[in-house]
C-alpha cells in the first residue's frame, strides 16, 4: 500500500491518477475530507497519522505550499509549509513505529539554490544554498529525514525538481501562459539564460519509480524534461502551443533587473532571466530512469488544458 500526502494538489493529484492506471493500490490524504480520500486535517508536528498509516509500506511526501512568485520574505517567514521540518519528521516517526519501509520525500531545487552560473548545472551531490524559509524548511526536513533513516530501517529518497508544469498548472506558470494567452508584449527577447523545467507526467514517473527501485533508498534525485531552455524561447513555445502570436520584443536583461529593482520586484526579475540548470546524470545512470515526454509535448498538453475551460466559456458567452 502507498500513501499520498498532498494527494489533492497539482502534483498528488497526477501522482494518485497514474497509480490507478498502473493498478497500484493507493491511499490518498487531503487536509479535508473528501470522497474517495483520507481526511487528515491539518498537517503539522501534531497530526495524528496512526489510521492513515495502517498497512502502508511506502510514502509519497507531496504536502506542500507551492513557491509562487510574488511572495515577500515577510509572506514566506508567516507562512512556512507546515509540511515541512517538524511535520514531516513527525510523520517520518509515526511511519517508523507503522513500519512503512521507504519514505519519499519531495524537496526543490531551491536547496541547492536560486541561480546557476553559465554552462554550470547544480547536482545533488553539490553543497545545499538555500537563500529563503522555503527552501531553509525543505532542507530542514531532508536531513532530518536522513538522520531518521541512519537510526531505523525506513529507507529515504530526496527528489529536487526545479519548476513542474503540466495540465492543471497554477502558479508562476499558469500566469505566464496568461500573459501569453492576453498577448502582452513581453520584453524578454534579449534574455539568452538557460533553466531547466519538469512536465508534471515525468516527474510523476520518476515519483512511483522511486517508491520501490532498490538504488533510490538513501539518495537524493534532480529531475528535468532533459532539456534547458532560455525565458525567451519558453515564451515562444508558449505561444505556439496556444495558438497565439508571439509578442516577445528584445528589451536588454540588465535593465529589466534594473526597473524590477526600482520597482521592488528584483526576485521576480532574477527568476525571469538568472539560469537555473539541472544535472539529471545521477537520476538515469542509478535509476535507469529517463523522461516520457519532451517540452514540445509537456507545453501542448499544458495548452490544452489551460485552452479548455477558456473554450467553455467564450461558448457560453456565445450562447448568451
Amino acid at each position: 500500500m502507498i500513501l499520498v500526502t498532498g494527494a489533492g494538489g497539482f502534483i498528488g493529484t497526477a501522482v494518485v491518477s497514474e497509480l490507478a492506471k498502473r493498478g497500484i493500490c493507493c491511499r490518498a490524504v487531503t487536509r479535508a475530507r473528501r470522497v474517495g480520500y483520507f481526511g487528515i486535517g491539518n498537517i503539522d508536528a501534531r497530526t495524528d497519522w496512526a489510521a492513515a498509516l495502517d498497512g502502508v509500506d511506502v510514502i509519497l511526501h507531496l504536502a506542500s505550499r507551492a513557491h509562487v512568485m510574488n511572495e515577500t520574505i515577510a509572506d514566506q517567514i508567516a507562512h512556512v509549509p507546515a509540511a515541512d521540518g517538524d511535520a514531516t519528521l513527525n510523520l517520518a516517526r509515526q511511519a517508523i513505529r507503522a513500519g512503512v519501509k521507504r519514505f519519499v520525500f519531495i524537496s526543490s531545487i531551491k536547496v541547492n539554490g536560486e541561480a546557476t552560473e553559465p554552462g554550470r548545472r547544480f547536482k545533488a551531490e553539490d553543497k545545499p544554498n538555500p537563500q529563503n524559509p522555503y527552501s531553509k524548511s525543505k532542507l530542514e526536513a531532508e536531513r532530518g529525514l536522513f538522520a531518521l533513516s541512519a537510526a531505523s530501517e525506513l529507507e529515504v529518497t530526496v527528489i529536487r525538481p526545479p519548476l513542474v508544469y503540466g495540465p492543471g498548472v497554477k502558479a508562476n506558470f499558469a500566469t505566464m501562459m496568461d500573459w501569453v494567452d492576453r498577448g502582452i508584449p513581453l520584453p524578454f527577447g534579449s534574455v539568452h539564460n538557460k533553466r531547466s523545467f519538469v512536465f508534471v507526467d515525468n516527474l510523476v514517473d520518476l515519483i512511483i519509480l522511486a517508491a520501490t527501485h532498490p538504488n533510490a533508498a538513501g539518495q537524493v534525485f534532480l529531475v528535468s524534461d532533459g532539456e534547458d531552455i532560455s525565458t525567451t524561447d519558453l515564451f515562444r513555445r508558449m505561444a505556439e502551443a496556444l495558438g497565439r502570436p508571439s509578442r516577445v520584443v528584445p528589451f536588454p536583461a540588465s535593465f529589466l533587473s534594473i526597473a524590477a529593482a526600482a520597482i521592488g520586484q528584483r526576485a521576480i526579475a532574477s527568476r525571469l532571466t538568472d539560469s537555473l540548470q539541472v544535472d539529471v546524470t545521477k537520476t538515469r545512470e542509478l535509476l535507469g530512469w529517463a523522461p516520457r515526454q519532451d517540452v514540445k509535448e509537456g507545453l501542448r498538453q499544458t495548452a490544452l488544458a489551460f485552452r479548455r475551460p477558456h473554450s467553455v466559456l467564450d461558448q457560453a458567452a456565445r450562447s448568451a
